[in-house]
């Protein structure tokens, strides 16, 4: 009995150093003698100690948050940048061949192209379309890190520090859009209501029974509105007897010539 204990410790370190167990989201790249000789998982792997070592990746997205960079737009304007970037793994054994540290690569590349892409643009551009800005980062990212069996999913602008002169002049502007607004507004309905008395002038001169109508009306609103005078209208034909008397006697003076 006591001579099987030392067998028994050698097959539990055996079985302890060759059995690894790998999660759904995990995959192992076997190394024998330094060479590779696949991937494996998830589930059980049986290695052969000391001849077999693995590194384990993991495929989940992983969360990257760029730190702010100092970028000065195509507008020369001085800005601070931060991001936030999701990848993952899509071919372990690039990731383990093809780059030492695959993170830390990635986020030196996120820092350099953000500047890049954001210092080709001008700050009101940035504002306005950060989806086009962030497709654009996302596509020069999943390029550049495709040969490392990296898959860029998305990348977010994540805040944009502007100078404090530039915040004065922004929030000046956006008080001032408003009275613009309604300047505007005010304008346009000037001139529908000049456009619409306009017409009424038209429709008055072709038709004088419209403007005794006009009258009648104009007189019904003031004995409405006024209940302690007294309106004594005026027959319309009336005023235009008076009004023709008024150019007959105005004609002859304006065609005497001058002396």
């Amino acid at each position: 009995m006591i001579t099987l204990a030392p067998i028994l410790v050698i097959v539990v370190l055996f079985l302890f150093a060759a059995l690894k167990v790998l999660n759904e989201y995990e995959r192992g790249v076997i190394f024998r003698l330094g060479r590779v000789i696949q991937s494996k998982g998830p589930g059980l792997i049986i290695l052969i100690p000391v001849i077999d070592r693995m590194v384990r990746m993991s495929l989940r997205i992983i969360t990257l948050d760029v730190p702010h960079q100092d970028v000065i737009t195509q507008d020369n304007v001085s800005i601070k940048v931060n991001a936030v970037i999701y990848y993952r793994v899509v071919d372990p054994q690039k990731a383990v061949l093809e780059v030492e540290d695959f993170h830390f690569a990635t986020s030196q590349l996120a820092q350099t192209t953000l500047r890049s892409v954001c210092g080709a643009a001008e700050l009101d551009e940035i504002l306005a379309h950060r989806d086009a800005i962030n497709s654009k980062i996302q596509i020069i990212l999943d390029e550049q890190t495709d040969a490392w069996g990296i898959k860029v999913t998305s990348v977010e602008l994540k805040y944009i520090d502007l100078p404090q002169e530039m915040q004065r002049a922004m929030a000046k502007q956006a008080e001032a859009e408003p009275e613009r607004r309604a300047k505007v507004i005010n304008a346009e309905g000037e001139f529908q209501a000049a456009d619409k008395l306009a017409q009424a002038a038209k429709i008055i001169s072709a038709n004088p029974q419209a403007l005794q109508l006009r009258y009648l009306q104009t007189m019904r609103e003031m004995a409405a509105e006024s209940h302690s005078s007294t309106i004594l209208p005026i027959p319309f034909d009336l005023l235009n007897a008076v009004s023709g008397l008024t150019q007959q006697g105005s004609t002859p003076s304006m065609n005497q010539p001058g002396k």
